[in-house]
């Protein structure tokens, strides 16, 4: 009983030694807060050329990949929709900018929903589910967004570690808040363990050890933990060949089971692969800027967003003036360009980040003395557990292909479905918005507003993962069809408890006709 009590006694002396504090000039964190912001951009413009073009399989070392003087700027005024891994990040960051550092997690989701820029897969379901009512975190729960899992707060969380130096936890915070927005799951964590190397690369030179402590914010029991900790041990198993480590991941990890576009197909937006890339960079690169720019990239899949992920982090670690002249060449002309949908460049980021960054030490216990930066390095915490698409798992997809004019009726065996369409051509600025009820087994499951512009579209047409097992009929009604717009259907992916095994699904059509007579 006595050791209990001491161990007690000690226990505050533990929790403290985890902890410590470092020094940094401004000079030197305004020199890593560049160089974060500056390898975000160098990696999504090398990168560019091979977004998903390279999908499910690794590109060839003799393809090559174009980088120029002039070509930084060059892509920021003729393809200012690549970088949505800097203006998203910059919508959050304006937001604080207006508000402070406790904004209110409706102004970030109102900004970011109400911006003028065109998203994709968690981003725009979150968008849509904020537009209509629901709000975070019920905005990126994957019951209401099939692309949970997806990688898009992982591409947006750069501005949470660059304005948390050595706070991992206080990164985590802020992700908690905004990464919800949009993601749940292994895709929110996708955006809590980046950021935490954000944090780490201010203190820490060592690759390996950021990786390492960065993973402590992740909870053991979720499939992004499992992943990431397989990377670093395969890279210690293959430490000279990163496309071993790259099979390694494919074997295991590639089957996205959420994502609609990626379901059956070898096309994978997923936070915990995408991740696994960003972290295959980072090791095998070795602190090698141009290495790891190659091996990201060429790692496939988002071969963009991963490619800005670990430019910004290895640019935190080495600090603005230490990335190569190669990479920064043209550099300079490109950073007074306002990325677009903001009135935010590369020149404001730069102080605004550093403002935000000594704002956040100090009120989380750090403090300024002079030209000095202390820094309260926190030990990681691993955040609550969640986890996406629990106890249902895609047994079929099949393929629609018709254009629903009144109404539409298919019967699946399982417990859920998502029926993948369009109702918005890509930049249409319609103002209409069809009404589509839904039937499941004679109920109305809900009635659906689709805009036909394309920022404001629903990015599946419906979708319910809460049925019980077994045969349904689903039954769609166009309220309110116009001339010159339609409802697409693609096709429907089937969901049914894990381990079950595919079944076949018929559809009937009702000859789109008023009536609906079987």
């Amino acid at each position: 009983m006595k050791k209990f009590y001491l161990a007690l006694l000690f226990l505050p002396f533990l929790a403290w030694s985890q902890s410590k504090s470092i020094v940094l000039s401004k000079q030197t964190l305004q020199d890593k807060i560049k160089g974060g912001w500056a390898g975000q951009t160098i990696g999504v413009t090398f990168g560019g050329p091979m977004e998903f073009r390279y999908n499910g399989t690794m590109i060839d070392a003799y393809q090559p990949v174009p980088w120029y003087d002039g070509y930084l700027k060059k892509t920021m005024l003729e393809n200012a929709g690549l970088y949505d891994d800097l203006y998203m990040d910059l919508t959050f960051v304006e937001v604080f900018e207006r508000e402070g550092l406790d904004a209110p997690i409706a102004s970030h989701a109102k900004a970011y929903a109400e911006a003028g820029y065109a998203l994709w897969h968690a981003n725009q379901a979150g968008r849509y589910n904020i537009l209509h009512g629901i709000g975070a975190p019920a905005s990126g729960h994957w019951k209401n967004n099939p692309h949970a899992d997806c990688i898009d707060y992982q591409i947006e969380c750069d501005f949470a570690g660059l304005m948390s130096p050595g706070m991992p936890n206080v990164a985590s915070k802020i992700s908690n808040k905004i990464g919800h927005i949009m993601n749940y799951g292994d895709g929110y964590y996708g955006g809590v363990f980046l950021g935490a190397c954000y944090t780490l690369a201010f203190v820490s030179k060592d690759i390996p050890h950021i990786i390492q402590e960065a993973l402590k914010t992740i909870p053991k029991q979720s499939a992004y933990y499992q992943c990431i900790s397989d990377v670093v041990r395969w890279h210690k198993q293959y430490p000279n060949d990163w496309t071993k480590t790259w099979l390694e991941v494919q074997k295991k990890w590639a089957q996205d089971i959420g994502c609609p576009d990626g379901v059956f197909a070898p096309f994978n937006i997923d936070a915990t692969v995408n991740s696994a890339y960003v972290v295959i960079g980072l090791l095998y690169g070795q602190g090698d800027f141009t290495k790891t720019m190659e091996i990201t990239t060429r790692c496939g899949q988002d071969a963009d967003c991963n490619p800005s992920s670990a430019g910004g982090i290895l640019g935190t670690m080495l600090g603005y003036d230490k990335i190569p002249s190669y990479w920064k060449q043209g550099l300079k002309e490109a950073e007074g360009i306002d990325f677009k949908y903001t009135s935010t460049s590369l020149s404001d980021v730069y102080s605004i980040g550093l403002k935000h960054a000594l704002q956040n030490i100090e009120r989380n216990g750090g403090k300024i003395v002079g030209d000095n930066v202390h820094i309260p390095v926190e030990a990681p915490k691993a955040v609550a557990f969640e986890k996406s698409f629990d106890g249902v798992y895609p047994i079929q997809k099949i393929g629609v292909g018709k254009t629903l004019k009144d109404e539409y009726q298919f019967e699946f065996t399982g417990k859920g479905f998502v029926l993948r369409g369009e109702t918005a051509k890509w930049a249409s600025t319609s103002n209409h918005n069809f009404d589509m009820e839904v039937y499941v087994d004679g109920k109305l499951m809900e009635k659906a507003q689709l805009p036909t512009a394309f920022t404001t579209r629903r990015h599946e047409l419906t979708w319910n993962y809460d049925l019980a097992p077994g045969k349904h009929q689903v039954r769609l009604k166009l309220l309110n069809p116009v001339e010159g717009q339609e409802v697409r259907m693609m096709d429907v992916i089937v969901y049914d408890a894990p381990g079950k095994k595919s079944t076949n699904a018929q559809f009937y059509r009702l000859g789109n006709l008023k009536s609906t007579s079987k």
